[in-house]
């Protein structure tokens, strides 16, 4: 038979490797930045290190940077350690006031916590916290923001005077102003603590001191959000709107709107930053003479802190007898079996 031709011929090995090695290497494409794509939103990356930041300059996030009040409060508090002294030597030549101590037979204890705070007391505090933030404020010509500007946005139909931002509110006149808020609302002591805590955010991120031109919006504003935050059944704006009586629907929208703008939506309250406004707020008090009630312990409380200590001891105990439990069965895994050798 004669030789047979195909019309499919398949390349050598050879020519596929030399034809291989005619590709160029691959070059990755450079990678495009936020700003080259036109997209600046803020990676999460970005967030996540705080840690770098100095944490003087943002106490709202860190759970061991002081509290903006406290610090605002050290020169008032150091006059008035001065002149409460001065005033007890000169009614007393013997020496100052002796206060009242626990003993074995009275033990005084207040109805306050850092799970159920007092509301009355808690409420004179960060109002108390708010006005050392007005009168101690930096006064360095940072710009007011229209949104909290009272002349602007008047919470009532009263004409404002012209010289509104001249005089700073007292401390009744602000608490007067947020107890009024939380009675209305029926807001729960836990929130007046996260309104602190969202007002120094404020004043951190947006870059603005609180004084008496804005300080009516500013709380406000924080007492809105705080209350949407915390509470489970949260109070709508309309029902500011009725507490309020001159001002409107749209204009409490708006405000919450930049509010959270200005927070960078950044609402998150760790219970660590919760608990240390809490006691900075406790230490502000105790600073003011502005202590939190003391009462003999009755019989009643001592059965009732009696049976909450015996829960928990209960439930240590259990966890305990788990933890040992599981110890025990660990060991017997490794545990070694001696047997009698057998010689023949």
């Amino acid at each position: 038979m004669g030789n047979t031709a195909s019309c499919c011929v398949s390349a050598s090995p050879k020519l596929r490797r030399n034809a291989h090695s005619r590709l160029e290497p691959y070059r990755p494409e450079p990678e495009l930045s936020r700003e080259d794509t036109g997209c600046n939103l803020q990676h999460i990356s970005d967030r996540e290190n705080i840690d770098e930041l100095n944490m003087e300059h943002n106490p709202s996030d860190h759970p061991r940077a002081t509290t903006m009040f406290l610090s605002k409060s050290q020169t008032d508090v150091r006059e008035k350690r001065k002149s409460l002294y001065v005033n007890h030597v000169s009614q007393h030549p013997s020496g100052p006031m002796r206060r009242k101590y626990s003993s074995c037979s009275t033990i005084f204890l207040d109805d306050s916590t850092v799970s159920q705070p007092n509301l009355k007391y808690t409420i004179k505090c960060v109002s108390l916290a708010i006005y050392y933030h007005i009168k101690n404020r930096d006064v360095d010509g940072r710009t007011l923001l229209d949104i909290f500007d009272e002349k602007l946005h008047p919470l009532s139909k009263l004409e404002v005077p012209l010289d509104y931002d001249k005089h700073d509110p007292e401390q009744k006149q602000i608490y007067r102003f947020v107890r009024t808020l939380f009675s209305a609302a029926q807001l729960t002591a836990e929130c007046a603590i996260v309104t602190l805590v969202y007002l120094e955010r404020l004043l951190t991120y947006a870059e603005i001191d609180i004084c008496p031109a804005n300080w009516k919006r500013i709380v406000l504003g924080a007492i809105l959000l705080a209350s949407k935050v915390w509470d489970d059944q949260a109070v709508w704006n309309v029902d500011y709107c009725q507490i309020l009586k001159d001002i409107t629907v749209e204009d409490m929208n708006e405000l919450e709107r930049q509010f959270l703008e200005l927070l960078q939506f950044n609402i998150n309250v760790p219970s660590s930053v919760y608990a240390k406004y809490y006691f900075d707020l406790r230490s502000l008090s105790e600073a003011n003479n502005l202590s939190f009630p003391l009462e003999p312990l009755s019989r009643d409380k001592a059965q009732k802190l009696e049976a909450i200590s015996r829960l928990c001891d209960d439930k240590y105990k259990d966890m305990r007898k788990a933890a040992k439990k599981r110890s025990v069965s660990a060991d017997n895994l490794v545990v070694v079996w001696w047997s009698p050798a057998i010689i023949s």
